[in-house]
């Protein structure tokens, strides 16, 4: 089974802004999709909105402890 990759922080706002880009387009999408298409949709923005919630977090951890001088 292979190791799961370290999380590099790095990256993280701009994985942020990503994936906030990636939900305003599905939202265009679902505009216009039925059916099947609308559920995966919406199934996948209820997954980014976890996602964008997890970033906010992380990179507000991250800038408090910045501040706090343990990175």
């Amino acid at each position: 089974m292979p190791r799961p990759l370290p999380n590099d922080s790095a990256d993280n706002v701009d994985r942020l802004k990503k994936t906030i880009s990636n939900m305003e387009a599905a939202n265009e999408a679902a505009k216009t999709a039925e059916g099947a298409e609308l559920a995966s949709i919406k199934e996948k923005n209820e997954r980014r909105k976890e996602a964008i919630e997890g970033l906010q977090e992380e990179i507000h951890q991250e800038n408090k402890s910045r501040i706090n001088g343990y990175i």
